[in-house]
């Protein structure tokens, strides 16, 4: 088992990023990346997970914010991958229902080391604010590519997308703290029949 702690920094030619994770932290956020929507959105994350967390990103926002909030997610899965390690001893799923007002999202999390996102959220408008809400999306693939999951996630009902949104965060940080934590009956054992994930 690793520390539960990563760094990670990434470079292009229209980002650099750095994450500071601690998997088994308080639920303390700090944020500076220029996209505050998503500041918002992991601050959420970190709460509900109980993460501690320190993202900066300095991204090529007069362009727009895709490429930021693409590789903020790229990165942060990076985190989480590093933080696992092996991946022995942990939970591997988790899943979490998040209500908030008239919307209500499910995320279930397979830390299998098989990427893949399967989104389903029908949204009504095309910002929140001054945030691309294509953009969520977008955010949630680069992680789960980057910490080899499968995610599953869906917004089971909303009107206000803003609300909706914020459910799907929400629920990402929840099953995402029972994915990651330690089973303590497995005693460090590998969470699979193949013995690796």
């Amino acid at each position: 088992m690793s520390s539960r702690k990563a760094k990670v920094e990434r470079k292009t030619l229209e980002t650099a990023i750095a994450v500071e994770l601690v998997l088994d932290g308080h639920g303390n956020g700090k944020f500076t990346t220029g996209v505050p929507f998503l500041e918002h959105m992991l601050d959420q994350v970190a709460r509900h997970g109980l993460f501690d967390m320190n993202i900066t990103c300095d991204g090529d926002t007069h362009v727009d914010d895709h490429h930021s909030v693409e590789d903020m997610g790229i990165t942060l899965g990076e985190a989480f991958a590093s933080a696992l390690g092996e991946r022995k001893g942990i939970m591997r799923y988790g899943h979490a229902y998040v209500p908030l007002d008239e919307s209500l999202s499910r995320v279930v999390i397979d830390f299998s080391g098989r990427p893949g996102l399967h989104f389903h959220a029908d949204f009504t408008r095309p910002r929140v604010g001054n945030f691309d809400v294509d953009l969520v999306s977008e955010f949630f693939q680069g992680f789960a590519n980057h910490a080899r999951a499968t995610i599953h996630m869906d917004v089971l009902r909303g009107v206000n997308d803003h609300h909706k949104i914020e459910t799907l965060f929400k629920a990402f940080g929840r099953a995402l703290r029972i994915a990651c934590s330690i089973d303590e009956r497995a005693a460090g054992s590998m969470p699979s029949t193949k013995g690796s994930l």
